[in-house]
């Protein structure tokens, strides 16, 4: 009984050290593993991706991805120079590749690797609505959706006696987690399964990236409307997913825009 108390007060302790602030929405985390054990776990994973599927390159859309990418990244890097969040983004090196696949799907891991399945250009059609996906898998990584799921996670499962020791003394669990967490590759079909909350966070963060970067973030409602139609009312309901519903999305990214519009330039 003794050392659960210990254990509970020390577990307290490190919540309170490990919360923090999320750039743009300033909403409080959890964020208890160095970020840069994260992003070289990161890299492993996307070699092993981009080894394992096809890689298009020199065709219109591959410079479409890097153009588009390359925007993007640059918005987020000066945003959080701006912002006072540069630490989130000092160690990332920026990568952007097409991938063959049928998978309407698009991904950032910590790091700033980022991958689009070519079977999401037909859903997204145009350039800005291409940054409005890609805004959004970007705002995972800069609001670190990755380490919270995976403190949480860790919390929850109460591994050693606190998070740093778990991370040092347990790899097994530690990898078990970080592959749930994350679930890169086909089999999953989406990088990072985060909840409604972390979805609706990167809605707005990616929102705000794309009218940084130059990109008019009202495309941001048209694809999802093209999203929505795609589902054909076929999705689970919104309290069975990790996801908003298309509607609740739609009007969420509405009810944000005049805030968004006020990093836009044309």
């Amino acid at each position: 009984m003794k050392n659960q108390k210990i254990l509970a007060v020390f577990s307290f302790l490190i919540f309170l050290w490990s919360c923090q602030k999320v750039p743009i929405t300033g909403r409080t985390q959890i964020h208890g593993l160095p970020e840069s054990e994260l992003e070289s776990m990161s890299l492993t994973q996307y070699n092993q991706v981009l080894k394992e599927n096809k890689v298009i390159t020199g065709t219109a859309e591959a410079n479409l991805v890097n153009t588009v990418g390359k925007r993007i990244s640059d918005a987020a890097q000066q945003l959080m120079t701006e912002m006072k969040y540069a630490d989130r983004v000092k160690d990332f090196h920026w990568e952007y590749h097409l991938l063959e696949s049928k998978e309407v799907n698009a991904w950032c891991m910590p790091g700033g690797k980022i991958a689009v399945y070519s079977g999401l250009l037909p859903v997204t059609q145009t350039e800005a609505a291409l940054a409005a996906v890609i805004g959004h898998e970007v705002g995972h990584a800069l609001a670190q959706h990755g380490n919270e799921r995976m403190s949480q996670q860790l919390i929850a499962q109460g591994l050693g006696a606190g998070l740093s020791l778990a991370l040092a003394n347990k790899p097994a669990e530690t990898q078990n987690i970080y592959n749930t967490a994350f679930a890169v590759g086909a089999q999953y079909g989406a990088l990072l399964p985060f909840s409604r909350t972390q979805e609706s966070e990167a809605d707005k963060i990616g929102l705000v990236l794309m009218a940084k970067a130059g990109y008019d973030p009202h495309e941001a409602i048209g694809l999802w409307e093209r999203m929505k139609q795609m589902s054909g009312g076929g999705k689970a309901p919104e309290f069975m997913s990790t996801h908003p519903s298309d509607d609740r999305r739609i009007a969420d990214i509405k009810k944000y825009m005049p805030e968004a519009l006020k990093y836009y330039k044309k």
